[in-house]
This record gives structure tokens, C-alpha cells and sequence, in this order.
């Protein structure tokens, strides 16, 4: 499988000089400052921060010695590049999604990393040739695929059920109000798809002021119904609590509410937009070296794939999906919940940060707009 940028295995922008050679994990601690000096992550809070706790965090600090503070937020470059701009940088490293790491790294907002000192594969495959094709920029690390797809709550429809993303837009044959997140990203490629738009083609008639009219009027249909929401906890809880009859969410919120909390929820993964992420180092922070020891564990496979123990979420590493296996504290086979399960990509749009990074800002204005009317 790969992202979104054909069959080249190349980094999502090239030219930038590279930072000092990242040590080897063995060499835990680079200087005994490290021993005591904390570093700030920033994550995206709920079930995802808990997996990434358990996973990669403690486990970190457990080697290292070097504690993790964890602080939140909703997405976005906007605190980091005034964290840059002022020279007043607390955070160090950045929960990022690929367009802004894309983003982030051309703007000078974040460090550049050089992915040949990232650890092998287990049988030795160097990290370049192991990342599935686009999906690691020069100033990302790690790496997961995630899904933005649409769920239901079993118990608000006990006879017909929602079985395609057509029927998140049909507001005749499943009357009620869908939850969707307060962003353009997603939910135009959403939109067409549901609108006819074969998925080789998503990109390709959004880059037309034609194709992001038929977008929005898509969106028009439905847009009285909708309930916006912005943080990854929130859709769960409006399935839950019945506000909503179905909405778009990140595949791993629903599966930890159906594992952990029991919540009568099935995910639809027809339609579905891949997305990927990495983690990135803030530029100019001055707990650098401790920045980048974390980067370098985090984008061993084996923490990677330590994620998908806790959260269905799966490596961006070829080699990981065969490290892939139960859930830690149900046992449930974690394999067919993953968004890059071969079952679950049968019509699955792959996100394509390099189309968000050119054209972010035009449609985030355009959104707004809509949204105010």
C-alpha cells in the first residue's frame, strides 16, 4: 500500500540541509543534562494521548531517563509558528498532521531530520525503503495512517442501517443530524465522493473552481442538519448521547468506544480519507537534542506499531503491520480494525497533503465563509 503520491518513495519535500546525525537508540542519554531535562509533546488529547502514553511515552522516559510532558491542542501550525515567530519556543515536539508537517517544514517552523539515521526494520530494510511512499516528510518522524470515516449508533437504527458514505447525505432515507469536524479538510473529498467522484479523480476536480462549487453544494444538502464538532473525543460522545444520528470520526475514537466502553457503534469505512501523521521537532527548541533522541524512538517499528496495541491506528512502516496484534486490554485482534487493512480500503480516498498544503489557506477561507452564511 501507499499514500497518496504515487509509487515514489520520496520524502514530501527535499533541499533542506540536515541536522546532526541522530545517535543510535543504544546511546540513551547524549549528556547528563538529558537525564533531568523534561521535554513537552504535544498531542491530541482523549483515548489517542492514553495510547501514545502507554505506547511511547512512558516507555521513552523508561529508557532515557528524560521525562515527557504531554500538553494538547486541536491540529494546526498556528502555536508553533507564534512559539517560532516571538523565539519564546516551549514546546518540543508536535503531534502533526501530514499537510502541516508539509506545511510546517517549507515555512522553517520545524527541524529538519535525516530519516537514513533512523532505525532499520527488523530484518534490516533501511527506513527510506520501509516508509510506504509519501507518507515521511524531512522534518517528520514516526508515522501512523488514520481514517476520518463515518459511524452510527446501532440503537438509533434498529431496522435499515447506514451501509456507504451516500447515505451519511441522505437525508430522506436517514433522516436526523450528523456530526462532522468544524474544517474544510475531508470533508470537500467527502462531499464528491458522495457526489459520484471516483476517488483517482477527488483532487483532481477539487483543483477546479467547478469541482469546489459541487463540493459545497454537496455540503448544502445536509448543512442545516450538521452539528460541527473539533476535538477527536467529541464524536463519540454525540453517538452516545444520541445528538447526533451518525457522524465523520477518527476510526480510532469510535473502535476505543466500541472495545473499551461497549458503545453499540459500527463504522463505516466506505468512503473512508487515509490520512497520516508524523511527529515533529519545533524549530529552535532548546531541549533539541532531547527532542530528537525522542523523534529516534519513536520511529522505531516496534513503537510505532505499540500504538496499535492501544488504538486502532497502524504504522506508516511497511514492516509494522506484521507487529500489528491484539489490543492490550481486551485482546481483540487489532488486524481488521486497522484503516490500512486490505478489507477496509476498498474505496478509500487517500489524503494528499501536498494538494492541503497549496491549497489550505484559499479553502479555509472559503469554509469559513460557508459556515457564516
Amino acid at each position: 500500500m501507499t499514500g497518496s503520491h504515487g509509487d515514489r518513495n520520496t520524502p514530501a519535500r527535499s533541499g533542506r540541509n540536515v541536522l546532526l546525525a541522530l545517535l543510535p537508540p543504544a546511546l540513551a542519554i547524549w549528556s547528563a543534562g538529558c537525564t533531568t531535562e523534561g521535554i513537552t509533546v504535544v498531542s491530541w488529547g482523549g483515548s489517542y494521548e492514553e495510547a501514545c502514553s502507554k505506547a511511547l511515552f512512558e516507555p521513552f522516559s523508561a529508557e532515557t531517563g528524560i521525562e515527557v510532558l504531554v500538553e494538547d491542542f486541536n491540529g494546526g501550525l498556528a502555536q508553533v509558528r507564534a512559539q517560532v515567530e516571538t523565539g519564546n519556543v516551549y514546546w518540543d515536539v508536535v503531534d502533526l498532521e501530514m499537510a502541516d508537517v508539509v506545511k510546517g517544514c517549507d515555512e522553517g517552523l520545524l527541524e529538519v531530520v535525516d530519516i537514513d539515521e533512523f532505525p532499520s526494520a527488523p530484518d534490516g530494510t533501511a527506513a527510506r525503503d520501509d516508509y510506504f511512499a509519501g507518507t515521511y516528510s524531512e522534518c517528520g518522524g514516526g508515522g501512523l495512517y488514520a481514517s476520518a470515516i463515518f459511524a452510527y449508533n446501532r440503537e438509533t437504527f434498529p431496522n435499515k442501517q447506514p451501509s456507504k458514505l451516500e447515505d451519511f447525505f441522505d437525508l430522506a432515507k436517514f433522516p436526523g443530524r450528523r456530526g462532522m469536524r468544524r474544517t474544510p479538510v475531508a470533508n470537500l473529498e467527502l462531499a464528491l465522493m458522495a457526489d459520484g467522484v471516483p476517488t483517482d479523480d477527488v483532487y483532481a476536480v477539487l483543483s477546479t473552481p467547478e469541482g469546489v462549487d459541487r463540493a459545497f453544494r454537496k455540503l448544502d444538502a445536509i448543512k442545516a442538519e450538521v452539528v460541527w464538532w473539533e476535538t477527536g473525543a467529541q464524536p463519540p460522545q454525540m453517538l452516545a448521547d444520541q445528538e447526533v444520528v451518525m457522524s465523520t470520526a477518527f476510526n480510532g475514537r469510535i473502535f476505543n468506544a466500541q472495545v473499551l466502553e461497549g458503545q453499540p457503534f459500527t463504522i463505516v469505512w466506505d468512503g473512508q480519507v487515509l490520512d497520516y501523521g508524523q511527529l515533529a521537532v519545533v524549530a529552535g527548541t532548546p531541549r533539541l537534542e532531547a527532542a530528537k533522541q525522542f523523534l529516534l524512538f519513536a520511529s522505531r517499528v516496534e513503537s510505532m506499531a505499540a500504538i496499535g496495541r492501544y488504538i486502532a491506528y497502524s504504522p506508516t512502516r511497511r514492516s509494522g503491520m506484521s507487529l500489528i496484534s491484539t489490543h492490550a486490554e481486551t485482546g481483540v485482534d487489532m488486524r481488521p480494525h486497522m484503516p490500512s487493512a486490505p478489507e477496509n480500503l476498498a474505496r478509500a480516498l487517500r489524503n494528499d497533503p501536498d494538494w492541503w498544503t497549496t491549497h489550505a489557506d484559499e479553502m479555509t477561507e472559503r469554509f469559513s465563509a460557508w459556515l457564516a452564511r
